[in-house]
């Protein structure tokens, strides 16, 4: 997030973030695009539309990736 978007001030993304919402952490859905974008690209996963409409929390992203990741090593 830091690396794609940033952090609003006042958000300390070091802390247990994984179950908060994105907009609880200053995020929209423009920046989750972004993320998701950067994401697929770096490990080579294709996050569809309607895969991304449902991430809301950043462990729900690493959930997905971890997911795709396996499926693809099968």
């Amino acid at each position: 997030m830091r690396i794609s978007v940033g952090v609003e001030e006042g958000v300390d993304l070091d802390g247990p973030i994984a179950e908060l919402e994105f907009t609880e952490l200053g995020y929209d859905s423009l920046a989750l695009a972004e993320v998701v974008s950067q994401v697929s690209r770096r490990f080579d996963v294709l996050i569809g539309e309607d895969e991304a409409l449902d991430l809301t929390t950043p462990g729900a992203v690493v959930a997905l990736v971890n997911d795709l990741l396996a499926r693809a090593a099968r």
